[in-house]
């Protein structure tokens, strides 16, 4: 009778799976902890402008509404209201970017990721939020609604070119994105699909479906769209991880391990905005 053992090539096949579950652990905490910092700007920007203004409304879990007549608004207030916070974000985006290129992008560890996250989220936030919100008539549309005042074809042109700077920016950010990551197991250009699938898809469905979740009963479908509309910068982003197939990115790599304290934090960030917010916060 034979014995059973473990061959050497079962248990790297163990421990190379073991890395992908680890990567897509920690990027879904990214993932989770960026979306509330730059929506928790955007938020925090459009509540503090709001006041200024003297509007009245609630600042809710999902969004910020508004409890003021159609008659009650003027352009001015329309305007700053609903571009300070995607302006805001557009700032982060492109300095978290310049950060990461310059100086983080050749550095071992998670924090040149969290930055490449607060980078995508921060254009979610701008040219997803646009396509998403003119679909509901919500939100950044009012924008180019009441600054332009040409008619709901240019809305729904501006809104289109959005999308498609979106999917743009999103496949040639694939380079960028790649250069994020240190272990060499995941890097692998044989890897390169369940990578892309474990750092990209994975954190995108869970972390979405963790906000959805942390944010009931007060879930918008605006904030579903914005979610969904990640979608148009992640998946080109994949498909540009597919066609490159360079797979070094530093000379030593960290060990692959949980970062159990960003998790931690990640949860907690949740966990604040939905006691800080419940019951939402009225202005006005």
């Amino acid at each position: 009778m034979q014995s059973e053992t473990t061959t050497p090539a079962a248990i790297s096949s163990e421990t190379d799976k073991s890395k992908f579950l680890v990567a897509a652990f920690n990027g879904a905490a990214l993932y989770i902890l960026t979306y509330y910092l730059v929506w928790g700007l955007h938020d925090a920007a459009k509540f503090g402008l709001s006041r200024f203004w003297h509007l009245r409304g609630m600042w809710t879990p999902s969004r910020v509404v508004y409890t003021m007549a159609d008659n009650e608004w003027w352009r001015k207030a329309v305007v700053t209201v609903y571009a300070v916070g995607p302006a805001l974000c557009l700032v982060v985006g492109l300095a978290a970017f310049v950060w990461f290129w310059r100086y983080a992008r050749a550095q071992r560890g998670l924090f040149k990721l969290l930055l490449l996250w607060l980078t995508f989220h921060s254009c979610n936030a701008v040219f997803g939020a646009l396509l998403a919100d003119t679909f509901t008539h919500s939100g950044f549309y009012y924008v180019p609604d009441w600054l332009f005042k040409m008619g709901k074809v240019l809305d729904y042109i501006l809104a289109g070119l959005a999308g498609l700077v979106q999917l743009g920016l999103g496949y040639f950010g694939a380079v960028a994105f790649l250069q994020a990551h240190d272990s060499r197991t995941v890097m692998r250009h044989f890897n390169r699909k369940l990578m892309v699938f474990s750092t990209l898809i994975v954190p995108w469905v869970v972390g979405g479906l963790f906000i959805s979740v942390a944010k009931l009963p007060y879930l918008s479908i605006q904030e579903v769209l914005h979610l969904l509309a990640m979608g148009l910068l992640l998946l080109p982003m994949a498909a540009g991880c597919l066609n490159e197939t360079f797979s070094e990115t530093v000379r030593r790599a960290l060990p692959t391990n949980v970062a159990w304290g960003l998790v931690g934090l990640a949860v907690l960030v949740a966990l604040a905005w939905r006691l800080a917010l419940s019951p939402p916060v009225a202005f006005g």
